[in-house]
């Protein structure tokens, strides 16, 4: 294992390394953008032949992230993308980024990891390198992907190198692959210097850690982190309704503080692959331990009733105009699951508007990056964005804010809307505000 160590540490600090990402998504892509600019020959693949065809083409299918790079790095032929998983073989390092959702029964749902790696099994040769990037539940690497990976006769850390390092991305912002830290666990000590040499070749900061689970759980933490923290600003924005108190007012006074207090803003639920979903993988491995993680699970209860408040607030405000919800005209304005992307990733605003639907309510929506609702796995709503037309605006009963988008005027909203239904406080400030908003 030395000498195959030493081989592949010359061609990754040599830049000749050949790079693979498995999955071309919201993670796989910014990946593999960052590795191409750094030097590396990269490879991605997917079995969406629909992404492999356009950036085959040097197109980018994501708004939030400049189409300059991927065009030039398609055109200087640094990145190529194939449905072909045989191309496994031709690679020396394999980054595998692939979703992993829940199960109906909010239970891990690993069948994407566990495919991609019974794909890649038959191509397996000593001296690659295999990274796990999917957020999972600690013990995945070791436990799921590496027998599917050994399956063909190599063993990890004798004949191959096996690690673990986190997705740290934020689509929309400016933390991205090839910008932020890398947490970094291997399998053994010489699959750990394997991938610190080829992540510290790309991003500005590697940081170890003991092993592939302390990375796994390292990742859960800072999501559920941020869960638990919106939950309790989510159930302050509830205790604030009832003593008719402005919860946006009394975070950002806190926030005046400068120290032991981080501001979270409440909302109309948790959306985005990572937050809703990453805590019920460690809640879900922690029932092996005989713990239960009952601060945990309170959060993700409280988070994922935030759309029926959102609705029961709908109900008593159009009540209070005379109006009922049923047969009520409701204009959505944004689905994303946060503002200026086009990413739908277990958004609220989906439930949202199913739970209004379900109570009788006509509803439309606009979002300018949304123009269509994409099928998802558990939800099929067969709408399209309109355009924010006076009309619109004043014949709706009820106008949602449920995604802030910078590009939509909230003044012009307030000024010809009935009623005006804020989840994201989009309108404070605004002249009438008081007069035509409830916030939920």
């Amino acid at each position: 294992m030395r000498r195959e160590k030493q081989v592949l540490l010359e061609k990754i600090n040599a830049r000749q390394a050949r790079v693979g990402v498995v999955g071309l998504g919201y993670v796989g892509l910014p990946l593999s953008l960052a590795f191409a600019e750094a030097g590396f020959p990269v490879t991605g693949l997917d079995i969406d032949a629909r992404k492999v065809e356009r950036l085959s083409k040097g197109e980018c299918y994501f708004r939030h992230i400049d189409p300059e790079p991927v065009a030039r790095l398609v055109r200087d032929k640094r990145l190529r993308a194939t449905v072909d998983f045989a191309a496994v073989s031709e690679l020396d390092c394999v980054s595998i980024c692939v979703p992993t959702p829940l199960t109906p029964a909010r239970e891990p749902d690993m069948s994407f990891i566990v495919d991609t790696a019974k794909a890649m099994a038959p191509h397996v040769r000593p001296d690659q390198l295999y990274v796990l990037e999917s957020t999972t539940w600690p013990g995945t690497t070791e436990e799921v992907v590496k027998p599917i990976l050994e399956g063909g006769g190599l063993v990890a850390g004798r004949d191959f190198f096996l690690a673990f390092s986190p997705e740290r991305e934020n689509p929309g912002s400016s933390h991205t692959a090839g910008t932020t830290a890398k947490v970094v666990g291997g399998y053994s000590p010489r699959c750990l210097e394997a991938a610190l040499a080829l992540y510290g070749a790309a991003v500005p900061k590697v940081v170890p850690v003991s092993s592939t689970r302390a990375a796994e759980l390292t990742k859960l933490l800072e999501n559920i982190f941020r869960s638990v923290n919106i939950a309790m600003v989510n159930e302050m924005k509830m205790l604030c309704d009832r003593m008719h108190l402005d919860v946006w007012e009394i975070i950002d006074a806190a926030a005046t503080k400068g120290f032991g207090f981080m501001p979270f803003y409440p909302g109309p639920g948790l959306g985005g692959h990572c937050i809703p979903i990453d805590p019920f993988y460690l809640t879900w491995k922690a029932r092996e331990f005989e713990m239960q993680t009952r601060f945990i699970e309170l959060a993700g209860e409280i988070n994922s009733g935030m759309p029926h408040y959102v609705v029961q607030r709908t109900f008593e405000a159009l009540n209070g105009h005379g109006k009922a919800l049923k047969g009520a005209k409701i204009l959505v304005l944004g689905v994303a699951y946060k503002k200026d992307i086009d990413d739908m990733r277990e958004s609220p605003a989906i439930r949202v508007i199913e739970l209004l639907k379900e109570q009788g309510a006509e509803v439309a929506y606009h979002d300018p990056f949304v123009p269509k609702l994409p099928p998802m796995r558990a939800h099929s709503l067969e709408l399209e964005s309109v355009e924010l037309s006076s009309e619109r605006l004043r014949e709706a009963d009820a106008v949602m804010v449920l995604t802030d988008h910078s590009t939509v005027d909230y003044a012009r909203v307030l000024r010809q809307a009935r009623l005006v239904i804020d989840t994201r406080n989009a309108t404070r400030g605004l002249p009438l505000s008081e007069e035509k908003v409830v916030r939920a």
